[in-house]
């Protein structure tokens, strides 16, 4: 088994973050990277909206998060977490496909999941068209026509970010009224560019290099017809990634993990940061925000842990000294 002072779990933004600042303290971090790279953000086009950053698509800037950490240190194995043990306290057991380490201290950056409509068309056209973030992709979306799907609070305040960009969003949904809040939904239907699409379903995603279509059914007539648009916007929520903790940290009722503001969970010596304990902001320079606070604690937490450490060995000694002066 392969000891660490510090793992991290999942390599996002929030963990590549906490990855430069626990190798900046020099505890040698291993970040494990998991079954996507620099999760969500790898699937963005194009990102404008993270200070410092003037450009870029999102694999480009994990690229420089990821190179920033390693220069002073940082460790990337480029696994999946099979397995954790907290049940027994620090050291922690994190098994991987291809190793097993012991860690003094984790940081969990396992991040959330949009989930998908799981139709044709969906996987092929992200990043040319579909998005799963208005916030973060609304501005290449200017002058066009885009349509929104879902029905809840972040479907409709995420439509009413578009308008400020499209000409046109239309809001599709399975049923026939929204579950979205009542003040939201007020502001939705009094906003003159967006329109609703009631008792309808999303069965294909259409175009050639983007896209340029949907296709739609009305659950109440059967009729299936191709609707027009630009972009395809999917809000119908996200599924934090916490098969590994369930039963291990404490979550609230939507599966997020718990943290005080100092990112620790519910077990000492494991902390959080990024989309794993963040149900509200989910954007990256947040992300990064919370994986520095992360990585912070942590350092303070192994220095005080070290320091009560070698109190105790020190006193032990001394202890000793004094048996063995009395027995002479």
């Amino acid at each position: 088994m392969q000891h660490e002072k510090v793992v991290i779990i999942g390599s996002g933004p929030a963990g590549l973050t906490a990855a430069l600042y626990t190798a900046r303290a020099q505890l040698n971090p291993v970040v494990i990277a998991g079954p996507q790279f620099g999760g969500q953000v790898s699937l963005t086009h194009e990102i404008e909206n993270y200070p410092g950053f003037t450009g870029g698509s999102g694999p480009d800037l994990i690229e420089i998060m990821k190179n920033q950490a390693e220069k002073f240190g940082a460790r990337i194995d480029m696994d999946i977490v099979l397995e954790v043990d907290l049940e027994h306290g620090s050291p922690f057991r994190v098994k991987t496909g291809n190793n097993e380490y012991s860690a003094d201290a984790l940081i969990v950056t396992s991040g959330a999941s949009p989930r998908l409509l799981e139709v044709p068309g969906e996987s092929e056209f992200t990043g040319r068209g579909v998005s799963y973030c208005g916030t973060c992709d609304g501005f290449f979306f200017r002058n066009k026509k885009v349509v929104v799907i879902g029905g809840g609070d972040s479907a409709v305040k995420e439509g009413l970010f578009l308008t400020r960009f499209a000409t046109n969003v239309d809001l599709i949904h399975r049923r026939d009224s929204l579950r979205a809040e009542k003040t939201q939904q007020d502001r939705a239907f009094e906003n003159p560019k967006m329109n609703f699409t009631w008792d309808t379903v999303v069965e294909e995603i259409k175009g050639d290099n983007k896209v340029n279509a949907v296709k739609l059914r009305n659950l109440k007539t059967g009729e299936s017809y191709e609707y027009p648009t630009e972009g395809v916007f999917i809000f119908i929520g996200h599924d934090p990634n916490n098969s590994l903790f369930t039963g291990k940290l404490a979550m609230d009722e939507h599966g997020y993990v718990i943290t005080d503001k100092f990112m620790r969970t519910s077990v000492e010596g494991v902390f959080a940061a990024g989309e794993i304990q963040d149900p509200l902001w989910k954007q990256v320079a947040t992300s990064v925000g919370q994986g520095t606070a992360a990585a912070m604690s942590t350092e303070q937490w192994l220095a005080k842990r070290e320091s009560v450490e070698k109190v105790a060995e020190h006193v032990k000694a001394e202890v000793a000294a004094e048996a063995e002066a009395q027995a002479k």
